[in-house]
């Protein structure tokens, strides 16, 4: 784990608590004064309390799907990078559990581990399907993968905000302003069927990204926003 030898240090461990919890403030400031419009919840509204489900989510959309689900105490795949280290500390103070890995590197024992968090603890399952490095909008096989072992449909889910900024960075992050309107989007449910035939993980892999892509213009539009 890239930061395993680093927080043996009290100094470097302090930092990175204090980054989680100035995060989860910051995030709880962006959207305090926010009015959040919800589409597409009531078809799944059992789903969703039977906790027998997995989100999935683009990237740069995590911001409102991570603050209005604070508290739901689901298994969130976050990876071993720099960047992952801070996501973390923050869904860790949103009151999410944490499973550090990826679908790629080291991606073979945080898929066990979330698969078991998923299907015997019976945590809601979250994924971020084009991360941690992309490429962006692109489904990875890990969540379809993860949805064939627990035998938990993917629930896709995004958001968009009235005024917002865009960053220069891989993933084009959208951060909303304060206060700013914002509408968060479910999408259709993905039931993956179990089996080993490769062109299943291709076929859903391209069946959630059109869903991901389809709400996540759907809640652009809404604001008058061409989709990037």
């Amino acid at each position: 784990m890239l930061f395993s030898k680093q927080k043996d240090s009290p100094r470097i461990d302090l930092k990175w608590r204090l980054i989680g919890s100035l995060g989860k403030l910051f995030i709880d400031f962006i959207f305090a004064g926010s009015k959040i419009e919800i589409r597409g919840r009531t078809p799944i509204e059992g789903l969703l309390a039977s906790r027998r489900c997995i989100f999935a989510f683009w990237h740069d959309r995590i911001l409102l799907v991570s603050y209005f689900h604070k508290g739901w105490d689901a298994a969130i795949l976050v990876s071993n990078s720099a960047d992952g280290e801070i996501i973390a500390q923050i869904l860790q103070r949103q009151g999410f559990f944490m499973v550090r890995g990826s679908t790629r590197k080291g991606g073979g024992r945080a898929l066990v581990r979330l698969i078991k968090e998923v299907r015997e603890n019976r945590r809601i399952g979250g994924v971020v399907p084009d991360g941690p490095q992309g490429p962006r909008h692109k489904v990875q096989p890990g969540i379809i993968l993860l949805a064939q072992k627990s035998g938990c449909p993917i629930v896709p889910v995004t958001f968009s905000a009235k005024r917002s900024k865009r960053f220069d960075s891989w993933d084009r992050f959208l951060l909303p302003y304060p206060a700013t309107a914002c509408m968060l989007v479910y999408g259709d449910p993905i039931e993956v069927p179990a089996g080993n035939d490769p062109s299943l993980v291709s076929h859903y892999s391209r069946k959630l990204e059109e869903e991901l892509m389809r709400i996540t213009r759907q809640a652009d539009a809404h604001f008058g926003h061409s989709f990037e």
